[in-house]
């Protein structure tokens, strides 16, 4: 026996599998036996690798053995194709799948050559594994395509081939066909893209051809057909007698598949005793795509008549037309335009395709006679037009009476614009008609496939009248392949119309308002844009410190972005320090008077100089005084440009400096950032996607615009503007044309479109983006329109754009020799000179101590400057510089009072020689400076005149100094005003377009906006008012889709691709960015010492430590005053409504009511009754009360009596005590209550709310039955109940949120430290209590109604104490053992133990008093307490410790207005 392989069980039934075994004889006996095994998956964890590894190792090891067959690859191929089909190894693997597959159809069809098989045995199990192996289209190469068509021929072969072996056979053919066309359909859809599809094809249609005449073979007359569907092929056969033909339709039930109905057929062509086999194909798509020409959409269908002999009966020129019907799969969306024929009636049809049928189903609103008339390019009328026709065609079929078909001949003038007049046909004397018509326009083709061509032709077809957007109607006069084209058209309008069309604005105002409102919104949002372009020109704008020294001209640029997070912005008073290789600058104080500085999202640039250059800058510190009423402050992060290089760095801070957020600190340095720190995705990723929303995204940047763009605010919502009604218009030209439903469907993972969507989309971008980007291009790219400088200065300020790299700053403003000079004195001297000594000590960087020394002993003017003096010429002397790499890395560099000694390396670098210049004319500013001061003081001002003169030559004989020293600027030594002239002289070309192009932006803009609204306008009244609303939500969706979706994940898509794949920097351009002020005047002494720094001001030093740490307790204890008070009013307001829901149900004369009707009803009740006594009170006062003179209310006539009263006898329950769990903590307990108690009411409110609308509607309907409100009675007191204990536990929790209070406090802390020795009279308390209630139970609950049961005794003991008692009844009782057991009671539970009780109470309050310690929450409370005496103008006591200090800070603060920045 050969091997077997067996497929896959049945996993629903523990992978059973059961088999049919026939055993058979050489006798011809058989038997038929069945077993039932199971198979199981023993690959599941192996991978696509191992299984292509088992399958090559199973066929040569059944080749060696002789045993390789089709049958045993088919076998073992249907297991294998089950596995891969499941997807096995994921996406990962699929191309060791498709290799699979491949090796898999190649040995089955190099076995099936090799061993042809006559018989058919195998055929079955073959055709059932080629399913199995072309089930995943996308998984077939292009040579597994072919051999696997190769191999549906070869069995369709075979199928031929045993048509001889009886009904067996038969059977077996059928059992195969199924298997093969489902193959069929699968090679069809995987090779719809290859190169060999037409050799493919052509296999295909042989092998069904194949398939049918097997099927024919032995065929009985007149059955039913067989059929045999897949998803792209549809196989139909029947052989019937030609009387039965006639007039007979061909088609699949319940199956979208192409029909045939088929005339009256003469003699000539079939004769009346033949049978006639029926063949027809079906294809879902076109067989025959490969050819070039017309475009075929929708279903393919052919019909074959053949005779017994497998000869094809000839059907043509036949003088009755064959109908066809080639459906479509979905059903397309119609387009029709509505005529109001008493104001218009003309429709424009746009025909894009030549040789096609345009199909026109008019829809009137009422049944009168109308003429049509056909004009191209231009308006028919009775003498010239192309076609015209009258509706309705007199004896056309139901529902054909107003379509009108248009064939090419009507259509000969070729592609363009068709006009079609619809006019009413009325009677003499009739003006105007009320008609509306609705016309769908269709356009399509008929054509047949031509074998000898190979091309399609539509010779002989024609459209048909009943053709729709689901099926295309084919009248033929042949038989053959039959497809058809559907064109969209996209929708017209008639501009010459538009009076017409906007007297129905009242009947469809949709489109038009909406377009009204959107021009009303754009006036408005421009107003708002203009407001906040002011804002931004004030607010980019390069800031100058004002505590720049007067005397350095190096700049640095300090670009400064705060973070978007919430609260990123800050009050407080914030400093900066940069330290490079080359030496380190002062504190700046980073403000500006006239705008605020460090807001959300901000840009600050400031103007920052030095004496000298700091070489590369390695650190940047940035702190604040955490001042203000929001002072946390995140840091996104800072870019400093040197303006006389050039040169960038980066500092990539995203910090908080904050006390209560991040790192808890105030002041942080901020190393530069490398280049490999720059190009790591997150830093690329986040300042990509901030950048593209910020200004990139067109919508979005319109509220985050960078205040540094070109392109405003303003401009960037008339972008927006015309963008949105381009958008309109596009959308509503393509809005409701029919879609092409059996166009094939492109896919990508979920997402699906059709080639058809895609065009639509191009021509939308073709006809609305270039012109939208060029626009915004124009704008972006506009440069601002220069201001002509002022003429009345003599020395213009320095603008933005004359900042060269090599320039330098000149003073603004010319000296003013008005001043009085009153600041300057001889001390004033005496300090510049230190000034100076102490900047050749930070410029050498080296210490001096016996120099300073020096320094701090004498105050002689001579002394120091010879001091100085002597620094200079030795430098001079040696050639050196101040500042160099070589004095620091060798320390060549000794200095001392006597003498000098410089060392220094004999190279330099032309940086080197540069930063010696900076300093060098920093020097020569200071001496210059001193120069003035003496010059303005004179001899009078100092005690030795000789002084003076001796200190003038020393300055003099400085500055000859410097000047006779060459540098590489020496030329500018002399006159510091003529630094940065070179600025002027150097000017360069611009980039970006002229100032006048943004006219012909705007121009654009009015143009495309005024258009676009036009037609959409034109196209909304067009439609009518049901497809304007559709059109307007559709519309509507579609534009926040884009809005809040689409274009979002563009721009972080894009993002993620620039940070993975360019790893691109950007660098930040400015443009033009106008300067804030200007550098001071240094040759004003008196402005000079006007504008140098306070030193002693706080911002100008980091906060301590200590400080910090104080501002972060204080900090905290101000969020948790905050949170308590939010708290609190939170549950006041909730204590508020639930206090409002428990007494707004409740009316206040409830009580009077139920006493009244108690009293009413009670009269002749006692405790104890007999049953006579009832019946006797229930024929009187029960009677008589329920039913008075006021018929259904009771005798008091206010209540109503609701159904027939009842009376119910109520028996005792007993009650059951639960025991609390207690929590760890009693107010988390008291918490879980109340939302357990808030959830009971909300249910128990519904419930009684369903109940009583339940029993109301039943006694509304049923008033002659008994209604009982009972339910709804009980469910509303427990609800009562639920909202009284609600009530109450809420009440009990304001003492816990009032726990700040230091009289709660202390009573609470006061039961805390008292609760050992209060639990310990607890567990007495309640022993004596249940010893008393046990024994008073068992004396008296015999006799006495009040001890009746234990809970009855204990109720009893409880008023004893509360001293409600009834002593009369114990005592008539047992006078002694009554009077015994109160007594005792009394004496033990009141005197004794409570009295205990309340004086160890007494104790604990006297000791917390005496040991209290003020907790965290009091010193809240205080601090509330002060917030609040602040906020009311009040001074407290903790204000005026401080008044001191903070009198000394405003103080620093205000003097820093006049020549420092201002707080």
């Amino acid at each position: 026996m050969t091997s077997l392989y067996l497929p896959l069980g049945d996993k629903m039934s523990n992978y059973s599998l059961t088999l049919s075994v026939t055993v058979e004889t050489e006798a011809g006996l058989s038997d038929i036996s069945t077993l039932t095994t199971r198979v199981k998956d023993t690959s599941a964890d192996s991978t696509v690798q191992d299984l292509q590894a088992q399958v090559s190792k199973q066929v040569a090891r059944l080749q060696q053995q002789g045993e390789l067959s089709t049958a045993v690859l088919a076998q073992m191929y249907q297991s294998v194709s089950a596995k891969l089909n499941e997807g096995s190894g994921g996406d990962e693997e699929k191309e060791t799948r498709m290799e699979l597959r491949e090796e898999m159809l190649a040995n089955m069809s190099a076995v099936m050559q090799g061993t042809p098989n006559s018989n058919g045995l195998d055929v079955v199990p073959t055709a059932v594994a080629l399913e199995g192996l072309t089930h995943e289209s996308d998984e077939l190469t292009a040579s597994a395509q072919v051999q696997a068509s190769t191999l549906l021929a070869n069995l369709s072969l075979v199928l031929i081939g045993i048509k001889g072996m009886g009904s067996e056979a038969a059977a077996q053919v059928k059992q195969a066909a199924g298997p093969i066309v489902m193959t069929a359909s699968n090679i069809f859809t995987s090779s719809a893209g290859s190169s060999n599809k037409r050799e493919i094809s052509s296999v295909l249609l042989d092998t069904m051809d194949n398939v049918q005449s097997a099927l024919l073979a032995g065929r009985s007359l007149n059955q039913e057909p067989d059929i045999f569907s897949s998803p792209k092929v549809t196989v139909y056969v029947n052989r019937m007698s030609p009387d039965q033909l006639q007039n007979q339709a061909f088609s699949v039930q319940n199956i979208s598949t192409a029909s045939f109905t088929f005339p009256h057929l003469g003699e000539d062509i079939m004769l009346p005793d033949k049978p006639v086999d029926i063949r027809m194909m079906s294809f879902g798509e076109n067989p025959f795509s490969w050819s070039e020409g017309d475009p075929i959409t929708g279903t393919v269908g052919s019909l074959s008549l053949t005779r017994e002999d497998g000869s094809v009966i000839p059907v043509g020129n036949l003088s009755k037309e064959i109908e066809i019907l080639l459906p479509r799969s979905t059903v397309a969306q119609v387009n029709s335009t509505v005529l109001d024929l008493g104001n218009f009636s003309t429709v424009v049809v746009n025909v894009t395709a030549p040789n096609v049928s345009l199909v026109l189903r008019l829809d009137p609103s009422e049944d009168v006679p109308l003429h049509l008339l056909l004009g191209y390019q231009e308006y028919p009328n009775d003498t010239h037009h192309e076609a015209q026709v009258l509706l309705p065609r007199p004896g056309a079929p139901a529902g054909e009476e107003y379509t009108w078909v248009l064939g090419p001949e009507f259509l000969a003038a070729g592609i363009g614009e068709y006009y079609i007049l619809v006019r009413p046909v009325v009677g003499a004397g009739v003006n105007s008609t009320n008609v509306t018509v609705s016309i769908t326009s269709i356009a399509a083709q008929c054509l047949y496939w031509d074998e000898t061509e190979t091309s399609w032709k539509d010779h002989g077809c024609r459209v048909g009248p009943r053709t729709t957007p689901l099926v295309t109607q084919c009248l033929c006069t042949h038989l053959t392949f039959f497809g058809s084209s559907f064109f969209v058209m996209p929708n017209m309008v008639d501009v010459s119309r538009t009076a017409e069309l906007f007297a129905t604005f009242s009947d469809n105002p949709v489109v038009v308002c909406f377009v009204g409102s959107i021009f009303l919104a754009y006036l408005l949002v421009v107003v708002w844009a203009r407001r906040k372009d002011v804002l931004d020109s004030a607010k980019w704008r390069v800031t100058v410190l004002e505590d720049n020294d007067p005397l350095a001209q190096y700049r640095y640029m300090l670009t400064i972005n705060t973070g978007h997070r919430r609260g990123a912005s800050t009050s407080a008073q914030v400093a900066v320090t940069l330290l490079g290789t080359e030496g380190e600058s002062e504190p700046h104080h980073l403000t500006d008077p006239d705008k605020p500085v460090f807001e959300r999202g901000g840009m600050d640039v400031f103007l920052l100089t030095t004496p000298f250059s700091l070489g590369e800058l390695q650190t940047i510190r940035l702190w604040h005084d955490n001042s203000g009423a929001h002072p946390a402050w995140y840091v996104d992060k800072v870019m400093v440009q040197d303006l006389e290089t050039g040169q960038k760095w980066y500092f990539l801070c995203n910090s908080w400096m904050a006390v209560d957020m991040g790192d808890f600190v105030l002041d942080k340095a901020f190393p530069v950032a490398s280049e490999m720190e720059l190009k790591k995705f997150s830093n690329l990723f986040f300042m990509k996607t901030a950048k593209d929303f910020r200004d990139g995204h067109i919508w979005f940047s319109v509220i985050s615009r960078p205040p540094n763009s070109n392109f405003t605010r303003v401009q960037r919502v008339s972008c927006c503007f015309s963008l949105l009604l381009c958008t309109m218009l596009t959308s509503i030209m393509f809005w409701g044309v029919p879609k092409d439903p059996s166009e094939q469907k492109m896919d990508l993972g979920k997402i699906e479109f059709t080639w058809q969507q895609v065009m639509i989309g191009i021509q939308s971008s073709i006809i609305m983006f270039p012109i939208n980007l060029l626009i915004v291009s124009i704008f972006r790219n506009t440069r601002p329109r220069e201001k002509k400088p002022d003429r009345s200065t003599k020395r213009p300020k320095v603008e933005a754009g004359k900042q060269g790299k090599t320039g330098r700053v000149s003073p603004s403003e010319p000296p003013s020799p008005q001043s009085g000079h009153r600041n300057i004195t001889p001390d004033a001297v005496i300090k510049d000179i230190k000034r100076i000594a102490q900047s050749l000590s930070k410029a050498m960087k080296s210490p001096i101590p016996q120099l300073e020394a020096e320094f701090g002993r004498t105050a002689n003017i001579n002394v120091l400057l010879s001091l100085v003096e002597e620094v200079i010429r030795q430098q001079n002397r040696a050639g050196s510089e101040f500042y160099s790499d070589s004095s620091k890395k060798e320390g060549a560099l000794v200095l001392t009072l006597g003498a000098v000694n410089l060392q220094e390396s004999p190279e330099t670098t032309a940086g080197d020689a540069q930063r010696r210049s900076d300093y060098s004319q920093y020097l020569y500013r200071q001496l210059l400076h001193v120069e003035k001061e003496l010059e303005m003081l004179g001899p009078a001002r100092f005690p030795d005149p000789s002084s003076h003169a001796q200190a003038v030559q020393q300055v003099q004989g400085m500055k000859g100094l410097l000047e006779s020293h060459p540098s590489p600027s020496s030329s500018s030594l002399g006159d510091p005003h003529e630094a940065g002239s070179s600025d002027r002289e150097g000017g360069c070309c611009k980039g970006g377009l002229p100032w006048w192009f943004v006219f012909v932006g705007w121009l654009l803009v009015a143009a495309t906006s005024g258009v676009s609204a036009y037609f959409t306008m034109m196209y909304g009244l067009t439609y009518g008012m049901e497809r304007s609303v559709s059109w307007l939500i559709s519309m509507v969706v579609s534009f926040f889709e884009s809005l809040f979706i689409t274009q979002p994940l563009k721009v972080l898509g894009f993002a993620a691709f620039f940070a993975l794949v360019l790893k691109k920097v950007d660098q930040e351009d400015y443009g033009d960015v106008p300067i804030n002020g200007a550098l001071g005047n240094s040759d004003d002494p008196d402005t000079v010492l006007s504008t140098r720094r306070d030193s002693t001001c706080s911002f100008y030093q980091p906060p301590p430590p200590t400080d910090i740490e104080r501002m972060r307790s204080n900090m905290i204890k101000e969020q948790k005053v905050f949170a308590l008070i939010r708290e609190i009013l939170t549950y006041v307001g909730f204590l508020w409504m639930l206090l409002l829901v428990a007494y707004g149900q409740r009316d206040p004369n409830a009580y009077f009511l139920t006493r009244h009707i108690q009293q009413s009803f009670s009269s002749g009740i006692s405790s104890t009754m007999s049953h006579k006594e009832v019946f006797t009170w229930a024929n009187t006062t029960l009677l008589t009360s329920l039913f008075g003179e006021y018929p259904g209310f009771i005798t008091d006539g206010n209540s109503k009596l609701v159904g027939s009263a009842r009376i119910r006898q109520v028996r005792g329950k007993l009650m059951k005590q639960q025991k609390w769990a207690y929590f760890q903590s009693k107010w988390n307990l008291l918490e879980l209550a109340i939302i357990i108690l808030s959830w009971s009411a909300l249910s128990v409110f519904i419930k009684r709310m369903l109940l009583g609308n339940r029993d109301m509607e039943y006694y509304q309907n049923n008033q002659d039955q008994f209604a009982s409100f009972y339910e709804t009675a009980s469910a509303d007191a427990v609800l009562g109940y639920l909202i009284a204990f609600l009530v109450l536990l809420a009440t009990v929790k304001l003492w816990h949120l009032l726990r700040l209070n230091p009289k709660l406090h202390m009573i609470t802390s006061t039961l805390q430290r008292a609760w050992t020795d209060i639990s310990g009279f607890i567990t007495v308390m309640t022993i004596m209590f249940l010893a008393y209630s046990i024994a008073s139970n068992l004396m008296f609950g015999w006799k006495l109604y009040s001890y009746r049961t234990l809970l009855e005794a204990a109720q009893t003991m409880v008023s004893l104490q509360l001293g409600i008692f009834n002593y009369e009844e114990v005592l008539d009782y047992s006078p002694v053992l009554g009077a015994f057991l109160i007594g005792t009671c009394i004496v033990f539970m009141t005197f004794v133990v409570v009295n205990l009780f309340i004086s160890v109470i007494l104790v604990a309050f006297s000791q917390e008093q005496l040991h209290h310690k003020p907790s965290e929450e009091e010193e809240i409370v205080d601090l509330m307490l002060m917030k609040f005496c602040s906020l009311l103008g009040i001074k407290c006591k903790k204000d005026q410790k401080d008044e001191g200090k903070e009198s000394k800070e405003n103080d620093c603060k205000g003097s820093t207005n006049k020549g420092a920045p201002a707080d």
